[in-house]
């Protein structure tokens, strides 16, 4: 392995509307509350009066809507029901006097005597003198202590040491803790790579944070050498650094495997970052990162930094592998240390005790109880006041009141507790104000829970008068930029240092909630979680309003991994010298949860690799045919495809192959170790190791007794043996002829019994259809007459070989069907019992065919792939699943309780019960010598010596079942996305969009093969039919949005209940692209590909409209889609329109259309800003 030790530090047209009566609903207003409440701060800090007019909900109520996010925003469901259920809500006013004095906090910042736009300068010098002396002296003027050099204060342990590795030409893996400085690593090595003439990339998974970095990295390197490629932007592409979203990195990198960067879009390409690699784990967008590290030429180092993950060491190791030489540098310290507070109704206290490993004993459920049962005691005991006063004057420490809670509390006493000490947002507000941790960010799992928290909390006044005049300033200048953009109904809390920021707001609104926010005009901002996702928006405290989230009709707990990311944002390097995170008591969770999720441990990564169309098309793709603008050839072949075993090489290089590979070389050298344990134990337990034994420990006398008795006991056990095979043979001589008779007539009940792999008795009701040879001609006659397995062999009777009139006795297979909705093949050693009772052979109706047919039509349908459940010399026991079809007759077998032992028809011979008797005496005999044995002199020795045996016997069955669970782990174990990668290679193939065989790429092919989308397949199948060349830019708008609207929802709130409809031509061409898309679907199915392929026309009049050129004010007035949803949806179209002028074999008319429309639709206030 390639990797270097671990470094660890401790526009307008008539449109008609739709209307959505079902979602119109009517809101009552909110009653309104007045008081005023005074708070005299910290003569230091500004003194502020407030006025709340309306008081905020419990944030219990606040946080209850909550549901899923998409890829780049949030998407929440129910979010109108969440704001909703506040209208009617009465707050009791609180006390100033609740705060703990003790728990203050105070705070000295120094702030920096610089501005941050001259330090920036100043970096940009220093880099500028670097580059002077790389060109006078050559690239050996680069070295660690130049690149530090640039920056005014000292580095990190891990800086410094990622930087080296980078210098000494590794790949390097970043892993440390959120807002910890990891960006500036990449910058050092951005100075390094600008420095020598060449090229870095720098990659994000977010189109806002690869805007954010690239106004940044302008700002430190200059206008003319950052760059920026999104879906959106391409702007001074060919600059030396380039930040770009991962999507767009791995589609350069397709044509590039195997090849120098030389010869591809890497040409000068020095470094990649990979920033938030840990979006690996992503379960739709995981794959790409793993793209990239797979194809990216080994010559280009990567830098790949990612939060604090479990196995930093499995992601360096697996790079190393595959591209290189890796060094992995991790970090567990915080620059600002993070503190855990707790906030409850009447207060803000420490999450964790002194030491830091427990609950604060204040916040405990004991402490809690402790509270209850003393107002218990004011109804229960007379002398409480008396008592209560006495403790006041003596000691009234914890340990001491914890006597009085002699009544526990029932569960529902505990939970109407805890909803009692749920607090409302202003009292968290109060308290985080009070103790001077503000600015925070405040996440909220839900928008309109963002939104109303604004509400009711805006009369707070955080900002004095001069931050409330540069805020005005700023809104002003925003108006005048972008007056479709302003938030009308956020300037009032905005005026008063109070935002939201989450998916419903527009692009450009976020910006400026950003920009004020880092500017430090905005102290407190309500957010969905995608604001940690690696926004550069650091704030003293976080405040994470639930441990739990919506989703659908379910609550689903927040991960570590996600309690990290976002706790991360909480202290500000070089301003705060702490940070703070605070949680918050809910109906669901107290301080108990929250401490166990905080020490659960951050979770590794895990592969989310899997295949798609554009990866199969780019991987496999070979010749193909281009059409020429001269010249008298048809074309020519380009390139040559790549093999199938090529293209599986690449495929089994994903991070969770390398990760199921150390697995597998783990277990295959624990089974080694296992079987020679086994073997060493195995002879330890011979009869000649305890023979030894015995001789060795037990005198001559007693060892010659012991043996006559165990020669004696061992023949009497042989006998034993003997009668009980001439029983099973008589039971098999009896059940033969019963099971013969029952094949005609009704379908009787049995009961099957054998022992699992864990030696478990195990009992099947079943219903019985026949022998064997009543299938003629069937599937399973057929697969048993070929297959070795199933043999049976002449079962001998020597006690009765001299008896004239025994037959020898062969087993027979019979097939019957359990209640488990499985087949059963056995013999009749399997067999416990028969009954009377079963199902009628009648057909249904008059010309149908009879129950035991349609059974065995059913069975020879299915594949025949028996799994040997049992085996003994008298045949084996096999199982095979069942169908949909057969699982309503396995429902009727009735449970083994339900049938009566005297329906029981098994009624065994005269010879039978003889050979039963004589078993029975057989045992009895090997019984009374067992006790002879043990009356010996020697037996209490010989006695411990089998002990010993026994635990040996316990030990081997112990290391055995370890052994069958390791061979199932690795029997399971595969080549990672190849299956799913050959069964997109059969629906290519079959829609005639690539010749796998020849890998011949079709038209159909290349215009996928150059798409981006979720289903590239199914784009470039709408893309290239030609009646969507007749379409009108604003037509074709509103048929593209149908292609990319999943997850849009309509939002109605209030009187917002109406959306455009599309036109007729839209409507009726969606209609006509349905019969392609359920073609695409069966197709799908057939190969088991779950691609979905969406087509929704219900946005697309929304689309039109815009593409028509409707004002925003038109097309926001009364409608039921927040501002950020429809702006994401006529991003998302933009994109698609976009890319068609460049996709291959298009209609130039369609590539025209598609132009004028996204040319008209990238109009503020839905163009972001780039730079």
């Amino acid at each position: 392995m390639n990797t270097l030790p671990v470094v660890s530090l401790t526009a307008s047209s008539s449109f008609k509307f739709f209307h959505f009566p079902s979602l119109h609903r009517s809101l009552s207003h909110s009653p309104n509350f007045s008081f005023t409440k005074s708070l005299i701060l910290n003569p230091n800090h500004l003194s502020f009066k407030s006025t709340l007019n309306s008081l905020s909900p419990s944030q219990s109520q606040l946080y209850e809507e909550e549901d899923d996010e998409e890829e780049e925003e949030e998407d929440e469901d129910d979010d109108d029901e969440a704001a909703d259920e506040y209208d009617n809500i009465s707050d009791e006013i609180r006390n100033s006097d609740d705060d703990d004095d003790d728990e203050e906090t105070e705070f000295s910042v120094d702030l920096p005597t610089e501005s941050a736009r001259e330090r920036v300068e100043f970096r940009w010098q220093r880099v500028e003198k670097l580059r002077s002396l790389v060109r006078d002296f050559g690239v050996e003027m680069i070295d660690i202590d130049e690149l530090i050099s640039i920056y005014d204060f000292r580095i990190d342990k891990f800086q410094r040491l990622a930087i080296e590795a980078f210098l000494r030409g590794s790949s390097v893996v970043v892993s440390a803790p959120t807002s910890s400085g990891k960006t500036l690593i990449a910058e050092a090595a951005a100075v390094s790579t600008v420095a020598k003439g060449r090229r870095l990339f720098y990659t994000t998974p977010l189109k806002a944070l690869s805007n954010q970095k690239f106004r940044e990295f302008r700002e430190t390197f200059g206008d003319d050498n950052v760059g920026l490629l999104t879906g959106d932007s391409a702007i001074n592409k060919d600059a030396q650094i380039v930040i770009m979203t991962t999507e767009i990195l791995r589609n350069m990198l397709y044509q590039s495997v195997g090849m120098a960067s030389s010869g591809t879009g890497l040409f000068h390409v020095d470094a990649i970052v990979l920033d938030e690699v840990h979006y690996l784990s992503d379960i739709s967008r995981g794959t790409v990162w793993e793209e990239i590290v797979i194809y990216c030429p080994k010559e280009v180092q990567l830098i790949c930094l990612s939060a604090t993950v479990a196995n930093p060491d499995e992601l360096a190791g697996w790079i190393g592998e595959i591209h290189g030489k890796t060094e992995l540098v991790t970090s567990t310290r915080r620059p600002v240390p993070l503190t855990w507070y707790f906030s409850t109704k009447h207060s803000l206290l420490p999450l964790l005790d002194e030491k830091g490993i427990n609950v604060n004993r204040k916040l405990s459920l004991n402490y809690l109880q402790l509270s209850a049962s003393e107002a218990r005691f004011r109804d229960d005991d007379d002398g409480y006041r008396k008592r209560r006063s006495k403790k006041r004057g003596g000691d009234t420490s914890y340990n001491n009141l914890v006597n009085v809670t002699d009544y526990p509390l029932s569960k529902n006493e505990i939970n109407k507790i805890r909803r009692s000490q749920v607090p409302q947002i202003s009292d968290t507000l109060w308290h985080l104000q009070g103790k001077n941790m503000l600015p925070a960010i405040w996440f909220i799992f839900n928008r309109r829970g963002c939104d109303a928290a604004v509400q009711y909390v805006e009369n707070f006044q955080l900002l004095d008068d001069c931050e409330k005049s540069e805020v005005e300033l700023a809104l002003k200048k925003f108006r005048v930029l972008y007056p479709d953009a302003v938030r009308e109904s956020a300037e009032k809390g905005l005026l008063r240092g109070i935002a939201a920021h989450h998916a419903g707001c527009l692009p450009l609104w976020k910006s400026f909630i950003e920009e004020l926010f880092q500017r430090g005009l905005v102290k407190v901002v309500f957010a969905t979680e995608t604001l940690a996702a690696g926004i550069n928006m650091p704030a003293r405290t976080a405040v994470i309003s639930s441990l739990s989230k919506k989703a659908g009709n379910e609550r689903i707990e927040l991960g570590p991994n996600e309690l990290y990311q976002m706790a991360g944002r909480a202290g500000r390097r070089g301003i705060d010298e702490k940070g703070y995170t605070v949680l918050v008591q809910t109906a669901f969770e107290g301080a108990e949860e929250c401490c166990k999720l905080v020490f659960a441990g951050v979770k590794p990564l895990v592969s989310q690799f899997t295949a798609s169309y554009g990866m199969v098309l780019n991987l496999v793709a070979g010749s193909k045919v281009t059409r020429k603008s001269s010249g008298t050839e048809a074309g020519k072949v380009l390139q040559a495809g790549r093999s199938l075993e090529e293209a599986k090489k690449l495929v089994e290089k994903s991070f969770g192959n390398y990760v199921s590979s150390n697995v597998t070389v783990a277990a295959k050298q624990e089974l080694a170790e296992i079987d020679n344990k086994i073997e060493i134990l195995s002879s330890e337990i011979s009869d000649e190791a305890i023979d030894k034994k015995s001789r060795k420990l037990l005198s001559a006398r007693d060892y010659k007794e012991i043996t006559v008795l165990k020669e004696e006991l061992r023949e009497e056990k042989r006998k034993r043996a003997e009668q009980r095979r001439r029983m099973e043979l008589e039971r098999f001589l009896a059940l033969k002829p019963l099971l013969k008779g029952m094949e005609e007539g009704n379908l009787p009940f049995i009961c099957l019994e054998f022992k699992d792999s864990e030696g478990r008795e195990q009992s099947v009701p079943a219903v019985y259809l026949g022998h064997i040879d009543s299938f003629q001609g069937s599937k399973l006659q057929k697969m048993m007459s070929l297959d070795e397995s199933f043999a049976l062999n002449l079962i001998e009777d020597e006690l009765a070989a001299d008896e004239p009139g025994k037959p020898n006795v062969k087993p027979s297979y019979y097939v019957a069907l359990g209640s488990d909705n499985s087949w059963y093949l056995f013999t009749e050693k399997w067999v416990r019992t028969v009954y009377r009772t079963g199902f009628p052979n009648i057909a249904l109706a008059l010309g149908d065919a009879l129950p035991r047919e349609i059974m065995k039509n059913l069975l020879d349908k299915a594949d025949m792939q028996w799994d040997k459940l049992a085996e003994s010399e008298l045949g084996s026991l096999w199982r095979l699943e069942g169908s949909l079809e057969t699982w309503s007759w396995s429902l009727n077998v009735p449970v083994l309780s339900s049938l009566s032992d005297e329906d029981e028809v098994l009624h065994m011979s005269e010879e039978y019960d003889n050979a039963a008797q004589k078993y029975k005496e057989q045992r009895s005999k090997i019984s009374r010598l067992k006790k002879k044995m043990s009356r010996s002199e020697g037996f209490r020795e010989y006695k411990k010596i089998l002990e010993n045996a026994n635990l040996t016997v316990e030990k081997m069955k112990r290391l055995k079942a370890r052994s069958r669970r390791l061979i199932n782990r690795l029997e399971q174990i595969e080549p990672s996305g190849w299956k799913d990668f050959m069964r997109i290679s059969n629906v290519i193939h079959e829609s005639r969009a690539l010749d796998i065989n020849t890998h011949l790429i079709f038209p159909l092919g290349e215009t996928a093969a150059a798409i981006r989308g979720e289903n590239e397949l199914w784009l470039a199948m709408v893309l290239r039919n030609k009646a969507l060349v007749d379409l009108k830019p604003p037509q074709l708008a509103g048929v593209c949005a149908s292609l990319v609207s999943e997850g849009i929802k309509v939002r109605p709130w209030r009187d917002n209940n109406y959306i455009y409809e599309p036109s007729d031509t839209v409507v009726d061409m969606v209609n006509f692209l349905e019969d392609q898309r359920s073609s695409l679907i069966k197709l799908q199915e057939k190969h088991e590909v779950m691609i979905p392929c969406c087509l929704d026309v219900q946005f697309s009049g929304m689309v039109e409209a815009w593409a028509s050129g409707l004002s925003w004010k038109e097309m926001m007035m009364e409608c039921a889609m927040d501002e950020g949803d429809l702006a994401r949806l006529l991003r998302r179209t933009i994109d698609l329109l976009a890319q068609i002028p460049k996709l291959p074999d298009i209609d130039p008319v369609l590539q025209r259309s598609a132009a004028a429309a996204a040319d008209i639709m990238d109009r503020p206030p839905i163009s972001e800003l780039a730079g």
